[in-house]
């Protein structure tokens, strides 16, 4: 059976992984404009950008989604960081 679906279209399960991956980019940055301080949050910024810059070309699904795991719990750190310097 062929599908009728452009080539360049993904399928459902990579384009939700897509989805939660932009998800977890914006909460990062959400929880990083928090930061008072000026050059930590530049700093935080260049880390989150890099970190998800040098894992763009990953297609492994499993990869990605222990990439994931580590991304959610990286925030909840910093979340947590946060929290203890107010």
């Amino acid at each position: 059976m062929s599908s009728k679906l452009p080539k360049h279209v993904l399928p459902f399960r990579k384009f939700m992984l897509s989805r939660q991956t932009l998800s977890l980019y914006r909460d990062i940055l959400k929880v990083i404009r928090q930061v008072s301080n000026s050059d930590h949050r530049n700093q935080l910024k260049e880390w989150a950008r890099q970190d998800f810059k040098k894992n763009k070309h990953e297609k492994e699904e499993e990869v990605i989604k222990m990439l994931h795991t580590r991304g959610r719990l990286a925030l909840k750190e910093l979340e947590s960081a946060l929290k203890l310097a107010q």
